[in-house]
């Protein structure tokens, strides 16, 4: 396994995240741990997770299967990067929502996180993350209540997700003028077909010494095969291509063509070149299955040579920063 610093840290993680969204709603326990042990042993070492994931009346059952993970022992939480993240609205006593449960004010980031640690049954989070910007909760009170975490030794680093790039300057910005490190990475919406982040978020991120840890790097499976899988066994696959577009369609069969030229698997491909990507730390991977994450390990032996990258480009045109893709 390669590994890599974590933006501008001393954190070296993993060059694949292993997401834990469908631990719960689609993984039970049993499965949920043997994937994590199978990561875990495959040297993935960053794990990402959220107060949320769990979803509906069972927000938080995806922290609390994580830490029941962590309680069988082995080194498992020692060994683990994790990385968590608070602004969705969690339930208060007797599961109704109550206020000051969500975003991100002083009093929500010290209850959000004390509640996190209990469920994940640890005392400290490598990554805190801010799931989304609140506009409404000034920089310098969420700085503020996350120095404290820090001097309480409850998180280690802080970072956000689904930011625009003048969030990521103006939340560092605040964070310098207090003397605080700030953020140090970035989760984004980054993939083949989604690519909007090389405008802004992207340069920004790189700027200011962030990791960049894509979400969705198949697009919900449009980039792991989708009009093969549909052929193949309909289905789910076989709604999702039914949906397409035209364009779409023809776009995506241009790149499993290719995909079959270069003897690769589409969502291997897929991962391969987020991989390639200078801005990028590590995507993340959200196996429901083993065998799922198998596949995405296989990504890590692919390496595209600039006309393979070039190819890429062809099929699904992507974004230079400001003013060079305005240029005429």
């Amino acid at each position: 396994m390669e590994y890599t610093s974590l933006g501008r840290t001393g954190l070296s993680v993993s060059r694949l995240c292993l997401g834990t969204m469908n631990f719960g709603p689609l993984t039970d326990e049993a499965d949920s741990h043997a994937i994590m042990d199978s990561a875990l042993q495959e040297g993935i070492n960053f794990f990402d997770t959220a107060n949320v994931y769990g979803w509906g009346e069972n927000k938080g059952r995806t922290e609390e299967i994580i830490g029941s993970w962590f309680a069988k022992g082995g080194g498992r939480r020692e060994q683990t990067v994790l990385a968590t993240k608070l602004y969705g609205a969690m339930p208060g006593p007797g599961g109704e929502e109550w206020p000051n449960r969500g975003k991100l004010s002083a009093l929500n980031i010290r209850r959000a996180c004390d509640a996190s640690l209990k469920r994940l049954g640890t005392d400290y989070i490598d990554v805190y993350q801010m799931h989304h910007v609140d506009r409404a909760t000034p920089w310098d009170e969420v700085w503020q209540a996350m120095e404290v975490l820090v001097a309480q030794g409850k998180i280690l680093y802080t970072g956000s997700s689904n930011f625009a790039g003048w969030h990521i300057a103006t939340a560092q910005a605040a964070a310098e003028r207090r003397g605080y490190l700030g953020l140090v990475a970035e989760q984004s919406l980054y993939n083949l077909l989604a690519r909007t982040v090389e405008l802004e978020v992207l340069p920004s991120a790189q700027h200011h010494g962030l990791g960049v840890i894509p979400w969705s790097p198949l697009q919900g499976g449009l980039l792991g095969g989708v009009l093969r899988k549909a052929g193949e066994k309909g289905g789910r696959s076989a709604d999702r291509a039914e949906k397409l577009t035209a364009a779409q369609r023809d776009q995506l069969q241009a790149y499993e063509d290719f995909c079959d030229k270069l003897g690769h698997e589409p969502g291997t491909v897929a991962l391969a070149w987020l991989l390639h990507q200078p801005a990028v730390t590590a995507p993340i991977v959200g196996p429901r299955t083993a065998g799922q994450l198998t596949t995405a390990l296989a990504a890590l032996e692919v390496t595209l040579d600039a006309d393979a990258l070039a190819r890429l480009d062809e099929i699904f045109p992507g974004h230079r920063t400001a003013p060079e893709d305005y240029a005429w």
